[in-house]
């Protein structure tokens, strides 16, 4: 997505060889214009596979799960990072490593937002090794849902998760794909090199 790109590389600034920041835009201050623009790239990926549900991760992953739920019509679930005193037990959890944060969480969604048969759309800012969407997949699938996407709005294609993702069956579908954070430039996956 190449309004995407222009924003990484004009917005963002590379911290070390892995770690890419972009709360110009998208994580602490979000450019309006620029989400609605990824909701409906994710929206248009993923019409054709009847999408009941959005889900995604507290907070980055609300501003472009918001966006894209809207566009397909259907509600927004997000996965608390932190229980609050009005959820009950009575949810679905799974624990994820962060590893910018170098913090493990346990994640939860209340049953009553998650039911079976759902087709569920996750979406999320990052992917580096895999650890959010694999956690936010178990929960889907422990709602007994189906699982029928996978949306990155950045994807570190020098780190395994796209691999871990692959693996275990998902679609997933990333708008920017880097492929290096090198002497502080970002350098992108050339669309040739995309095709198998």
């Amino acid at each position: 997505m190449e309004l995407l790109k222009q924003a990484i590389m004009e917005k963002g600034s590379v911290i070390s060889e892995g770690v890419l920041k972009v709360d110009h835009f998208l994580n602490h201050q979000i450019d309006t214009n620029l989400m609605i623009a990824i909701g409906k790239e994710f929206a248009d990926k993923f019409k054709s596979n009847q999408i009941t549900k959005v889900l995604t991760l507290e907070s980055s992953g609300i501003a472009p799960s918001f966006m894209a739920a809207q566009d397909l019509s259907v509600p927004l679930v997000f996965a608390r990072k932190r229980k609050s005193i009005t959820m009950n037990e009575d949810v679905y959890s799974s624990m994820v490593y962060s590893f910018t944060k170098e913090v493990t969480n346990e994640i939860s969604v209340s049953k009553s937002f998650l039911s079976y048969g759902d087709r569920v759309l996750i979406i999320d800012d990052f992917l580096a090794n895999g650890q959010a969407a694999l956690g936010l997949a178990n929960i889907v699938e422990q709602a007994g849902a189906k699982v029928s996407g996978i949306g990155i709005v950045i994807e570190k294609s020098f780190q395994e998760g796209r691999m871990k993702l692959e693996e275990a069956g998902y679609r997933v579908e990333s708008l920017a794909r880097i492929q290096s954070l090198h002497n502080g430039k970002v350098s992108f996956l050339e669309e040739s090199a995309l095709i198998k």
